[in-house]
């Protein structure tokens, strides 16, 4: 890139940048909470292939107050802008807006605030009360802000994604949101700036998180195989017939296993091979907890 790497901590600031740096038709948004990870550097990466060499990539950096809930870690929440500093311009970043509480609310808290609706009431809207409507809130604000083509948010907030899909469709934001996929450790844990307050005890019983998910993702596949297999096999019993004349002990035990597995793919099966793992990490130690588990429409949760 020709252009120097740079922080701005102003609005002022910003949209100087945005008037004089900004590629019409390629700029990117990357928006983040701080203590940036693998994660974050994989979606500013997916920014800079986004809009090109020559386009123009902003990374935010601000902790929200407003999707924070009462009793939760905001005053102990993870910042290192330092070192996010280098994360940013190593994976790909231009600028990186970083303002402070009063610089993005003047005044104090917003009284006009974005509402999430009835789907950010479901699931995690369920267990955390107003957090949708915080994170919409400042989402629209940056929005705003940094006047994007693209915005890039990672798929592991399933459900802010389909939120922020929502808003931009429902508004009439003129910003593409693209959804980059989670990042893992080797042992399947999502990455995530949080990871850190886990002790060795709690990252071990954290696993049976992806493990439920690889374990759903699993039985689903397995249903879909069979049912592949009985659309090729009109009659069954009678194939299953045939095979066993032929000597084809393996197939014609196939073959009869479709024609018993017919009936609808069951969601209930494919929640109870997550529930399975998440009730055998309840009585770890220490013991999983769990909120919530279910299958949801992508779209509409």
């Amino acid at each position: 890139m020709s252009r120097a790497f740079e922080l701005v901590p102003t609005r002022e600031d910003l949209r100087y940048v945005v008037e004089h740096h900004a590629v019409p038709g390629r700029t990117a948004v990357v928006m983040t909470m701080g203590a940036l990870h693998r994660g974050h550097a994989s979606l500013i990466r997916t920014a800079r292939e986004r809009v090109g060499p020559k386009g123009f990539v902003i990374v935010t950096v601000f902790v929200n107050p407003l999707q924070f809930g009462a009793g939760e870690d905001l005053d102990r929440y993870p910042r290192t802008l330092d070192a996010d500093l280098r994360t940013a311009e190593e994976a790909g970043a231009d600028v990186v807006f970083a303002p402070s509480v009063d610089e993005v609310y003047p005044g104090g808290q917003p009284q006009v605030r974005i509402t999430a609706g009835p789907m950010g009431e479901r699931l995690e809207g369920r267990t955390r009360p107003g957090h949708f409507d915080g994170m919409l809130t400042v989402v629209a604000k940056l929005l705003h802000l940094t006047g994007p083509d693209v915005a890039l948010f990672g798929q592991k907030d399933a459900q802010q994604l389909a939120l922020i899909r929502r808003m931009v469709r429902d508004l009439n934001f003129p910003v593409e949101i693209v959804g980059v996929p989670t990042v893992r450790e080797d042992d399947g844990l999502a990455l995530s700036s949080r990871n850190r307050y886990l002790s060795a005890g709690e990252r071990r019983t954290a696993l049976a998180l992806s493990r439920a998910l690889f374990a759903a993702a699993d039985r689903l596949a397995a249903q879909q195989a069979l049912h592949a297999r009985a659309e090729v096999v009109p009659a069954a019993p009678a194939r299953a017939a045939a095979l066993s004349k032929l000597g084809e002990a393996r197939a014609a035990a196939d073959a009869h296993a479709v024609a018993q597995a017919w009936p609808p793919i069951g969601a209930d099966a494919v929640r109870a091979a997550a529930r399975t793992v998440l009730d055998e990490a309840a009585k770890a130690k220490p013991p999983l907890v769990l909120d919530y588990v279910a299958l949801a429409d992508p779209a509409t949760f």
